[in-house]
């Protein structure tokens, strides 16, 4: 796909849903390149203020949350992405109230960005039956158990759904997250 200009996400909405314990990396990248290409991004949280980042196993730098997953609305943004980490996937994957956004983006065919441990939520949704996708490798099982198609790629598309391992994939990642926003819907 050819981009046609520098801001090719002008007046597009993202959201990035997370919480405590997300890779930095795997938000902070991402966040700035969407930002880059014209998008506004916004921090979706089940908690209010601020979440804590980590850099692998340290903690790394706290980020404001922009709108409580409560008072966030699907039909307000144009595309979702998913960092990971160990424990921000792991503690979404587990408030219902998270699994179902990221259901209904998919449900609305929005492109839908996710990286290393972030395909939990995809699984949880009940999205990665028969998706080709990737994750980090640690939970290939998982993706498996759930019908997905996992393969080890530094970032696999499918339907609008992007998917990377780890953060040395975060620039295809992010490349790839762009191209699908200026695709728009995905019909599933």
């Amino acid at each position: 796909m050819k981009i046609l200009s520098d801001t090719p996400l002008t007046e597009k909405r993202v959201a990035i849903l997370a919480t405590d314990g997300f890779e930095q990396s795997e938000l902070e990248e991402p966040m700035r390149a969407l930002q880059e290409a014209g998008a506004t991004v916004s921090i979706v949280s089940p908690k209010k203020g601020k979440i804590q980042g980590m850099r692998h196993a340290e903690k790394g730098d706290e980020f404001d949350v922009d709108i409580p997953l409560r008072n966030a609305q699907q039909g307000d943004f144009d595309a979702l992405v998913l960092p990971g980490g160990l424990m921000n996937p792991d503690a979404l994957r587990s408030t219902p109230e998270a699994v179902e956004w990221v259901r209904q983006f998919g449900r609305a065919g929005k492109p839908i960005g996710a990286i290393c441990h972030g395909p939990w939520l995809l699984i949880e949704a009940g999205l990665a039956d028969n998706l080709h996708m990737t994750s980090w490798p640690a939970i290939q099982t998982d993706v498996k158990n759930a019908g997905g198609l996992w393969v080890d790629e530094e970032v696999v598309v499918d339907n609008g759904i992007v998917t990377s391992r780890k953060p040395a994939d975060i620039p295809a990642f992010n490349a790839k997250v762009i191209e699908e926003i200026c695709e728009g819907i995905h019909p599933r």
